[in-house]
């Protein structure tokens, strides 16, 4: 059923369900992305921080886990070279 069609009494149980996700575990979702990207951004600087001139592992290790981090290199650099300031430290 598309969302228009739904009865009454499942719109409100689905705007309830909602309501209480909003309340009880919102934030510690987005604490745990929020995490979860930190953890992946330290992986990626320990092993491939060559790129920025920071040799953390030798090169060997960095070779054999690089399919792995292929695809989070551009953003990754994006990320590590863009300019910070006060509001990203508060954030």
């Amino acid at each position: 059923m598309t969302p228009e069609k739904l009865p009454f009494w499942k719109k409100m149980r689905d705007q309830l369900v909602d309501f209480i996700y909003g309340m009880a575990s919102h934030e510690m979702a987005r604490h745990a992305l929020k995490t979860r990207g930190s953890m992946e951004h330290l992986f990626i600087l320990i092993t491939m921080g060559d790129m920025l001139g920071v040799p953390i592992l030798p090169p060997y290790y960095s070779l054999r886990l690089l399919p792995y981090v292929v695809p989070q290199i551009s953003t990754w650099k994006r990320r590590m070279l863009r300019e910070k300031d006060l509001t990203d430290a508060l954030a």
